[in-house]
């Protein structure tokens, strides 16, 4: 909800407060608990159960167990010449309690405390054929390369209910590895004390839509181009433009920030000045997301100076602020974030290396994004159209059954009137942001006209009604399709 403070980390807890926020009791009764348990008193009690059971039939969660038993997972794609398990073992050794030679204070108990545990293997590929993906990895000298999914786990007690130090962990010294040609993270599942130690979408689909005024179908968007030359005044006038086309969302483009050509602050003077009048004339208030990217003071003082004029969207990318920044900024926000994943490529292109985006998602929606880039279908870029619509899929399942962190999927990249079908058909939901620049400006009759085709075109894909027929009793819709085939 909004304005909702970040929780406090479970790790950063001591005692009776601790247990307090795992049992979700007062303070008084946690004490009592834990004296209880310290005095082994009517308890049947063991470090290494989920539960405790008192004699008087009372059973609480063990706050302890957390950190004893509850792991992390994370699946992985990894390609060797080595055997698998080998060179897994390393993987896991490498990311937990080992190293390349054993160390004298790595006891078993140790081991069987912390020590990364690989929970599966399956050999996807006996004999890749092809030899290695990638450069530098070594090679045993016989036997053929292959391709295997594996889990790993991690207890939570090595580092707590911390995102980045979860990014250390399932994506520290693992990608160098010279044991491995390939390795990608393909998912993560995490602990429920993650839910209770961040604050995941304040907003998310439903927050969004009663901002945007949008209570059904996608949001109509589209980014201001040209990009990046446009000073505060220009912008604005095409804001007043797009908002005259009944648009519902406009969002900076990321390369514009807080230059001498368009300042921040007057920018933000400027469109608001804008979406206010047009507000005042058709009582319909136009989102506005604001590039706000920049390092933590400036960040949180940019979304105070959006919020003081009353604007009700920021953005940031999430390569350029990072974790700590995104985490920082998400326990600030009173206002929707707007997460622009630009530079995925270099973490996603190689299908033998990096992320996928199923699991990398999870990190930013933990932190607080509220809508997340997913690309689109027949894009500009080299992404598959499965691999978009598994990803919005994604930010539409919910993390934990009592905390979702739903994040509204943001479809863009060359989209126009002749994707809405396919994309509905897919996806099967119009919980989205449908940004297409584009596909309004470039519309022969103008960007009212671009607006039209595309609500056309969604009301097509809803209905079930083939797009050719729609566009026989639509003209915008019409000359959409002939400019855009």
């Amino acid at each position: 909800m909004p304005g909702t403070k970040c929780a406090t980390p479970a790790h950063k807890l001591n005692g009776h407060h601790s247990l307090a926020l795992f049992f979700k009791i007062p303070c008084i009764d946690a004490l009592q608990i834990v004296n209880k348990v310290l005095r082994g008193l009517r308890a049947n009690f063991n470090w290494y159960n989920h539960y405790i059971t008192f004699h008087d039939g009372v059973t609480v969660r063990n706050p302890m167990s957390v950190f004893a038993t509850d792991r992390i997972e994370a699946d992985y794609l990894v390609e060797t010449a080595f055997p698998v398990d080998a060179a897994v073992a390393v993987m896991a050794g490498e990311q937990s309690s080992g190293t390349f030679v054993p160390l004298p204070g790595e006891t078993a108990e140790l081991k069987a405390r912390s020590a990364a545990r690989v929970e599966r293997i399956d050999i996807v590929e006996e004999d890749v054929g092809d030899g290695p993906s990638l450069p530098g990895a070594r090679h045993p000298g016989t036997g053929p390369v292959k391709r295997a999914r594996v889990t790993l786990s991690w207890p939570v007690a090595n580092i707590g209910p911390s995102l980045p130090n979860l990014m250390a962990t399932v994506a520290g010294n693992l990608f160098e590895l010279a044991q491995f040609s390939g390795l990608r993270i393909l998912d993560i599942r995490l602990d429920q004390s993650f839910a209770a130690a961040y604050p995941g979408p304040k907003f998310g689909v439903e927050g969004t839509r009663r901002l945007a005024m949008v209570d059904n179908g996608p949001l109509i968007g589209t980014i201001v181009k040209p990009s990046v030359g446009l000073g505060p005044s220009e912008t604005a006038a095409l804001v007043t433009r797009l908002a005259e086309a009944g648009i519902d969302f406009i969002k900076d483009d990321e390369l514009q920030s807080d230059g001498p050509a368009c300042p921040f602050e007057d920018r933000v003077k400027a469109v608001s000045q804008a979406i206010e009048r047009h507000a005042e004339r058709t009582g319909k208030r136009v989102m506005f997301a604001f590039n706000l990217t920049g390092d933590l003071d400036q960040m949180r003082r940019r979304h105070d100076f959006v919020v003081s004029h009353g604007g009700t969207c920021v953005m940031a990318s999430l390569n350029s602020v990072g974790l700590v920044g995104m985490i920082e900024l998400g326990c600030h926000a009173e206002l929707p974030i707007h997460a622009h994943r630009n530079g995925w490529g270099y973490l996603s292109r190689h299908p033998l290396l990096g992320w996928s985006y199923i699991a990398w998602q999870k990190l930013w929606r933990l932190a607080g994004a509220d809508h997340m880039h997913v690309n689109g279908l027949d894009n500009k870029f080299c992404e598959a159209n499965d691999s978009v619509i598994a990803s919005a899929r994604q930010c539409l399942t919910p993390l934990w059954p009592d905390k979702p962190c739903i994040a509204m999927p943001v479809f863009s990249s060359g989209q126009s009137a002749l994707q809405p079908p396919e994309t509905f058909r897919l996806l099967q939901s119009t919980d989205l942001i449908y940004a297409a620049g584009g596909g309004i400006m470039a519309h022969p009759d103008g960007p009212a006209a671009g607006v039209e085709s595309l609500r056309s075109a969604w009301e097509a894909a809803v209905s079930g009604t083939p797009l050719e027929e729609q566009a026989r009793r639509d003209r915008a819709l019409a000359r959409a399709i002939e400019a855009y085939s």
